[in-house]
Formats: C-alpha cells, sequence, structure tokens
C-alpha cells in the first residue's frame, strides 16, 4: 500500500522529469500519470511511474519514470492462452538507465536491492543512453533501474497485459493500493 502523500509526490516529480527531458504533457496527459510500488510499501526503492499514452487492442505506447535509485522489479511478460507475451521496444529519453536482462554477468553500475539478491536473478547490465533502443521478445526476464538523475523512457508494446506479468519476487502483488 502507498500512502496518497507519496503516490502524489512520485507522480508530480515523474511529471517534472518527463518535462525536463523535453516532452510536452498536457494538463489531461498529466493527470493519467500513475504509480506502482507493487505492494512492497517502498515506491520510491522499489517501483515505477507510468504515463499510458495510447493503447488500443493491438498496440501501447507509455512513458516510464524511474525516480533516482529506483528500481523496477524483475519480471516477464507470459503467454497467456493464444497470446504470445507481450513485446515491448524500451528507448531511453533521459537521465541514466540500466536495464538487466539474460547474458554474462556484466553488472558495473547498478546494485541489487538490499536483502533481495535471490529476486533480481538477471546481471546482464545494458547502460542506456538517451536514443538507445532496447528490444525485449515475449517472455524474457528482465528489470531495470535508474542511476543517480533517475530515468525517463518511452515503452511502446504489444497489447498491454500488466495484470499477467509473472515476478521473481513471489510477494509482488500487481495492483497498487492507495491508502484512503
Amino acid at each position: 500500500m502507498i500512502t496518497k502523500k507519496d503516490f502524489k509526490e512520485v507522480c508530480q516529480k515523474s511529471i517534472a522529469m518527463i518535462e525536463k527531458a523535453g516532452l510536452l504533457l498536457t494538463e489531461a496527459d498529466k493527470l493519467k500519470m500513475t504509480a506502482a510500488d507493487f505492494g512492497l510499501n517502498e515506491i520510491k526503492k522499489e517501483g515505477i511511474q507510468i504515463l499510458t499514452l495510447f493503447q488500443t487492442g493491438r498496440i501501447a505506447g507509455k512513458i516510464l519514470v524511474l525516480l533516482p535509485f529506483q528500481t523496477e522489479p524483475e519480471h516477464w511478460h507470459p503467454t497467456v492462452g493464444d497470446d504470445p507475451g507481450k513485446e515491448e521496444v524500451i528507448r531511453a529519453l533521459g537521465g541514466d538507465l540500466y536495464f538487466y536482462i539474460p547474458g554474462e554477468d556484466n553488472m558495473k553500475k547498478g546494485f541489487i536491492v538490499d536483502g533481495k539478491e535471490d529476486f533480481y536473478t538477471m546481471r546482464h547490465e545494458v547502460d542506456m543512453k538517451p536514443g538507445d533502443q532496447l528490444e525485449l521478445p515475449a517472455g524474457t526476464k528482465h528489470w531495470f533501474q535508474a542511476g543517480a538523475k533517475g530515468a525517463v523512457m518511452y515503452s511502446f508494446s504489444t497489447t498491454v497485459t500488466d495484470l499477467n506479468d509473472q515476478f521473481t519476487d513471489p510477494n509482488i502483488v500487481r495492483d497498487t493500493v492507495i491508502e484512503k
């Protein structure tokens, strides 16, 4: 559960980071900014802020924001029924962004969240600079983290099925609950 105060704070900071990255947001866009704490109650440590720009029955476009040193937990987009799973393309827009995917352990810039070594198994680091792009086929286990500047990125994908995402950490709850 996240407090209403923390939810509002991370959303406002994320809007400012998006605008600092040079993207124009309408007032309607700003009202759509949301945040996910994954039921871990430490959004500034493990969480993400999301602005959905569009979503149709086949494609979606989002702006994702990580505050400084914030981490999106390790997850993958599985096959569900006839749906082969969400394919995603990430494009870095601003800040420091470190992506972790299958491959040789070359982790240098990021860090594993304290006490969570078993839940962050991907250690192949991709240091993404603004303009860099990464394609994630469906079913690819991944996680990502911001450095000191935070990170702003686009996420373009096939149909969003976020509630079907699978997480390495069994304590994660995908629905965000905001304290009243």
